[in-house]
């Protein structure tokens, strides 16, 4: 029996002011908090609130069938604490059904495995320890920074104690093969993954509104016989996209609420399919093959790579120069100072320096909250600054070992 399983990806990043050069040394205050209130509150009222109202009608409407997953990054959670708590809420709403799942990842959004394992593990434990505050739930699944992917991130997330990782079905590993089956990472023993079908993702995420797309308007039914040309020749359809689909990315005038509001129904005609979390997918299928991924993946542009954040000098500048300082901000033992750090990891503001398509208007120039990429290197670069030469004048303070319970435990001492 063929199940679709859908996961959306929940992140706001703290956006950084124009922090200017004259000011370094002057005020140590990064973000532009108007900015990030302002965007926020907008997102929530044409996307957050919303969805996640349709989303909870779904799910009492067929009564459980109809399941889905999330992946909240850690400061998009603060964010709804500080700007807008009935998103949050919205959100344990939606925990309290048991037909959502809620997924790891790194806490700040960061590219962190890619330069330090140690603070990569250090940011999941964070964002776990933040998913069971919020939601009283324990993840099994992780999922990285957009997807990025590797062998070597599947042996250390399993290492973690997680049972499967989603990833991006990229054609030029997958060769003749699909990604509708469950997978093995090469060289893992017990860790699953979960494979992003990109097209059908994507007919959803980027060509519902295009009507230059031969096949807009998208009407339900219409991807629902899609979904269904899957039948016995896949296991699992997975449909993973950022949740600022609904109402923000597609406006709610080009009918992305009505389509979703119908697109269970539709999938549900057909006898043979059903809806899974990603815990109930590998719980469901076996592992059909090896995805064999030596080299980084991700979901973010053509070439589902690195290149989205660390394809130019200024990129690569700005994250090597972040890292270095790594030792030395976790040995100031100041909680604030490392959380700032943290912060300063979130991979939009590599995003934002890209230069590989700006000239044609790409994705990148839409997210940006800057005039080009070189503002976003100028405005990172001069926080970075002040940022480095503060902790310079910072003395180390004697480490605090740090003792987690998870939720089961701290249930049994109540």
């Amino acid at each position: 029996m063929p199940s679709v399983c859908f996961y959306f990806q929940v992140h706001q990043p703290y956006r950084l002011r124009r922090y200017s050069f004259l000011e370094l040394g002057k005020n140590h205050f990064y973000e532009d908090d108007e900015k990030n209130r302002a965007i926020l509150n907008k997102v929530s009222d044409k996307c957050y609130l919303p969805a996640n109202t349709l989303m909870l009608e779904l799910i009492k409407k067929y009564k459980g069938k109809f399941r889905i997953s999330y992946s909240i990054s850690g400061v998009a959670l603060e964010q709804f604490q500080s700007f807008r708590p009935d998103v949050l809420k919205s959100f344990q709403e939606l925990a309290k059904t048991g037909c959502v799942e809620f997924l790891s990842e790194t806490y700040f959004h960061s590219l962190s495995f890619i330069f330090s394992q140690k603070e990569f593990k250090r940011q999941v434990e964070l964002h776990r320890t933040a998913i069971e505050k919020h939601f009283g739930v324990t993840p099994d699944v992780f999922r990285n920074t957009e997807l990025i992917y590797s062998n070597a991130v599947a042996a250390v997330v399993e290492k973690m104690g997680y049972k499967a990782i989603l990833c991006e079905g990229v054609d030029r590993i997958l060769g003749n093969r699909t990604p509708n089956f469950v997978y093995k990472p090469q060289g893992s023993k017990k860790i699953k993954l979960l494979l992003k079908n990109y097209r059908l993702s994507d007919d959803i995420a980027f060509r519902f509104s295009d009507r230059n797309w031969s096949e807009w308007p998208l009407h339900a039914d219409t991807f629902a016989s899609w979904v269904h040309k899957v039948a016995g020749n896949g296991d699992t359809v997975n449909l993973f996209m950022d949740y600022e689909t609904f109402g923000e990315h597609q406006w709610e005038s080009t009918g992305i609420f009505d389509f979703m509001k119908y697109l269970p129904g539709e999938i549900l005609k057909h006898q043979d399919f059903g809806f899974k979390t990603p815990s109930e997918t590998i719980k469901a299928y076996k592992a059909r093959d090896v995805y064999d991924v030596p080299e980084y993946t991700s979901w973010a542009d053509a070439e589902r790579d690195l290149s989205a954040w660390l394809s130019n000098s200024m990129e690569k500048e700005a994250a090597k120069r972040l890292y270095a300082m790594e030792k030395a901000v976790l040995a100031t033992g100041n909680e604030e100072f490392i959380h700032t750090w943290g912060k300063l990891q979130t991979s939009d503001h590599f995003y934002y320096m890209c230069t590989k398509f700006w000239s044609d208007g790409d994705v990148h120039k839409y997210f940006s909250p800057y005039d080009s990429p070189y503002d976003a290197y100028i405005f990172y670069m001069n926080a970075l600054n002040d940022f480095e030469a503060t902790l310079k004048k910072m003395k180390p303070a004697a480490p605090v070992k740090i003792v987690r319970k998870t939720a089961a435990a701290k249930a049994k001492t109540v």
